[in-house]
């Protein structure tokens, strides 16, 4: 983990969800004695989160649907582990509402890396 002081505009209560579904996701979504990094920092006027797993190789072209509701990757349908598919899309949600950016960058080794930008606090 790396964590900075990052001041941000925004509805607390929001911001713990976004924040949760961040990490329930990489923690349910990830292999035994996987790994998951959480990184804070401020770029200029955003303030940066990151989350970063490791786990089963998601393809470039799978992280459009990721941010769809009741996507799950790998192409499993079915929730058996207690995900639904609902985490990126109410996060993208979340993010958009407070006019922010969320990407999602596939890790070479198998594992997601989403990253959120939000206005800092002025």
């Amino acid at each position: 983990r790396e964590l900075a002081p990052a001041r941000l505009r925004g509805d607390r209560g929001l911001i713990e969800r976004l924040s949760a579904n961040l990490l329930d996701n990489a923690i349910g979504h990830n292999h035994d004695a996987g790994s998951v990094e959480v990184e804070t920092t401020t770029d200029s006027d955003r303030v940066v989160l990151r989350v970063a797993n490791s786990g089963s190789v998601i393809y470039p072209d799978e992280i459009v649907r990721l941010f769809e509701p009741f996507q799950r990757g790998g192409g499993e349908r079915t929730a058996a582990d207690g995900h639904y598919g609902l985490g990126l899309s109410i996060a993208r949600a979340i993010v958009r509402a407070h006019e922010g950016e969320i990407t999602a960058t596939p890790q070479p080794a198998g594992g997601l890396a989403v990253t959120v930008r939000l206005p800092a606090a002025t």
